[in-house]
């Protein structure tokens, strides 16, 4: 799984009653292809044991600074990691990193590494609120390392709720995946994505809406930000949660989408126009639920187009911006998709066909092919639509390069 097969990531860990987490992310990174090397606090080996991480990573766990063989462990480590992860960070360790001691196998470690750096406290809220934490938090950040913010949430038993808890381990691991996998490309751009299906209100209970799961549209989002992007995510309706990273914009209707899109287009460096907007709504809302046993008899729905999003962008649109359209089609889908293109005047659209095995709504994978302004026309073969979405971001980062 990009970026982690055949990584190598050094994960420490501290004495705190999180570090059960560490051990769902240790397994997430190696079932991604990592390859972790987990170094334990003799206070964390108070709250889990040294064999646990073994049997998730397959490889030795590492406890004692001390010892014959262990004399040059955390310089061999540390040359050999390609990022330092902490999770947890607790008040104490990052008093001792930010003083630079090296008193155990974890701190020297740290002192003797030259790749990226991630910290992820946790601990009481109180302590982390404590003004020595606060400066010790700041002169690490100063130093480059990377320091996440705690969650707010339940902290241990009898101690409330608070800033202190440590993220989930999937939000580790989408942290750590955007410092391996930083594109120059897309590095600080601004990307605006659109992913699920919108919904146009029939009456209060009832709307017309469609198949999308959202799924592509989120990937596209997820894979941007892992690469160094900054991200929007408009979303409709989505049946995929659209983990860490973006920031997320709810729209409900065509009209909150073509609103949301208008008012995170003009800062923008790239629109990537994924969702499946509502081609029609009803031309009138009921404003009480309709009665099937009153109003079923010849009962119709009045439809009328909804707005056009990409179309209504033309005006708009910040000089050098890169616009990506979307085309699920049913058949004819490349000729389709090509009068798309112009019509919208898109740089790319990507095209699919719904009724293809593998494609098309609430499946993990895709089959599209790729449609550019001057004639090119490339099909790739079906894939997870995680690569799908790496496979239109390479095609992307060129070309906000070149403008």
């Amino acid at each position: 799984m990009r970026p982690f097969d055949g990584r190598r990531i050094l994960l420490g860990v501290t004495g705190g009653i999180a570090s059960y987490k560490t051990v769902a992310l240790a397994r997430l990174l190696t079932q991604a292809g990592a390859q972790v090397d987990v170094i334990m606090t003799r206070a964390a080996q108070e709250f889990v044991g040294a064999i646990t991480f073994e049997a998730v990573t397959g490889r030795r766990t590492y406890t004692d600074i001390f010892g014959s063989g262990n004399a040059l462990d955390h310089i061999r480590l540390a040359r050999e990691a390609e990022i330092l992860v902490v999770a947890p960070a607790t008040a104490d360790f990052l008093a001792r990193a930010a003083h630079g001691h090296a008193d155990d196998l974890l701190a020297a470690a740290l002192l003797a590494n030259v790749s990226p750096v991630l910290l992820v406290p946790a601990m009481n809220d109180r302590m982390w609120a404590n003004a020595q934490t606060a400066r010790n938090v700041s002169h690490l950040r100063g130093l480059g390392y990377t320091v996440l913010d705690p969650d707010e949430g339940p902290l241990a038993a009898g101690e409330g709720s608070g800033p202190g808890r440590m993220p989930e381990p999937e939000t580790i691991f989408a942290h750590i995946a955007r410092r391996l996998d930083s594109d120059d490309a897309l590095a600080g751009r601004h990307i605006v994505v659109t992913a699920g299906a919108t919904r146009e209100a029939v009456d209060p209970v009832r709307f017309i809406s469609n198949r999308s799961s959202g799924k592509m549209g989120i990937a596209i989002a997820a894979a941007a930000w892992r690469r160094g992007a900054e991200v929007t995510l408009i979303v409709g309706h989505v049946d995929a949660p659209m983990g860490a990273g973006p920031h997320v914009v709810h729209a409900e209707s065509v009209d909150q989408m073509a609103a949301a899109v208008g008012q995170a287009l003009p800062k923008a460096d790239a629109l990537i126009m994924a969702a499946a907007p509502a081609d029609f709504r009803p031309a009138h809302k009921a404003q009480r639920k309709i009665s099937k046993r009153e109003e079923v008899q010849g009962m119709a729905i009045d439809m009328a187009p909804t707005t056009d999003i990409l179309r209504a962008t033309l005006p708009f649109r910040p000089p050098g911006a890169i616009i990506v359209g979307f085309a699920l089609e049913t058949g004819d889908a490349l000729s389709r998709g090509a009068a798309k293109l112009k019509e919208k005047a898109l740089d790319m659209i990507v095209v699919n066909d719904a009724l293809e095995d593998g494609a098309g709504f609430g499946v993990d994978t895709n089959r599209v092919s790729i449609l550019t302004p001057d004639g090119v026309q490339e099909s790739l073969p079906l894939m997870s639509k995680a690569a799908v979405a790496d496979a239109i971001l390479d095609r992307v980062g060129p070309l906000l390069s070149g403008r």
